[in-house]
C-alpha cells in the first residue's frame, strides 16, 4: 500500500454543519507512504472517526477512502484482517491492552501472530523506554505513561506500510515522548513507511511533513 487517499469524505454525524474548517473533510487529500504527517485537531473534531475510517472500524460518511486505487467500502473481512496485519498498525489512544496479562504477555500475544521482531529487539525496546523492570508486571498494575510505552512497543512488531498513532504521548514527559518518537521513527523508516500521528494537544516533536487541520 502505497497511498491512502480520502476523498470529499464527510462523517454523517457533521453533514449538517455549515461551519467546518477542515483540511480533511470535504477535501481531497493523499497520505503518501514513507512521509510524516500531523494530524491535528480540537475535540470533537472528528480525530477518533478519522482514525477508525483509515483502519475500517466505522464507515458512517460520504465520499471515499481509498487504498491506492481500491475503494476500502468494496472490501471483505478477510482483506481487512490482511491489512491490519501487515499494512497498517494502528497505536490506539485507548491503547487496548489485557490489564490482566504482563506487559510482555500483551506484547507476545501480537508477536506471536507476526513473527515480526526477536525477543533480543523487543527487550531493546523495553530496556531503551525505562520499562524492562515492568517486562514481568500485569498492565492493570502500570501508570499509564508505562502502558503508552508497551502500546507502542506491541504497535511495532507487524510489518506496515502506515503507523497510524492516535494521541501517542499524552501522558509522558518530554524526554519519553522523544525516545518513543526516535524509536518510532527508527522502525518506520526501516520499512520504508508513512507515519501520521494525530493530536488535539501535545504531540511529539518530530519533523513533520505536512501538519493537517482537522
Amino acid at each position: 500500500m502505497d497511498k491512502i487517499i480520502f476523498r470529499n469524505v464527510l462523517p454523517t454525524v457533521f453533514a449538517n454543519r455549515d461551519d467546518l474548517h477542515s483540511e480533511i473533510w470535504k477535501s481531497d487529500v493523499t497520505l503518501e507512504r514513507g512521509h510524516l504527517y500531523l494530524v491535528e485537531a480540537a475535540s470533537g473534531q472528528g480525530k477518533s472517526t478519522f482514525c477508525s475510517y483509515v483502519v475500517g472500524y466505522r464507515n458512517d460518511y460520504t465520499g471515499q477512502v481509498l487504498f491506492d486505487d481500491v475503494d476500502i467500502s468494496s472490501l471483505k473481512v478477510n482483506q481487512w484482517v490482511d491489512i491490519r496485519k501487515n499494512h497498517i498498525s494502528h497505536l490506539f489512544q485507548e491503547l487496548r491492552l489485557f490489564p490482566e496479562l504482563t506487559a510482555m504477555e500483551n506484547v507476545e500475544i501480537k508477536n506471536k501472530l507476526t513473527g515480526f521482531k526477536t525477543r533480543q529487539q523487543i527487550d531493546q525496546w523495553f530496556e531503551m523506554l525505562g520499562i524492562a523492570d515492568k517486562k514481568n508486571a500485569k498492565i492493570g498494575c502500570m501508570s499509564f505513561g508505562q502502558q503508552q510505552r508497551v502500546a507502542l512497543i506491541r504497535a511495532l512488531v507487524q510489518p506496515f506500510d502506515f503507523l497510524l498513532a492516535d494521541e501517542p504521548i499524552s501522558h509522558l514527559d518530554d524526554e519519553n515522548s522523544r525516545i518513543m518518537g526516535e524509536i518510532m521513527m527508527t522502525e518506520a523508516k526501516s520499512q520504508g513507511a508513512g507515519v501520521i500521528v494525530t493530536s488535539i494537544g501535545k504531540h511529539i516533536d518530530l519533523n513533520y511533513e505536512r501538519t493537517l487541520k482537522l
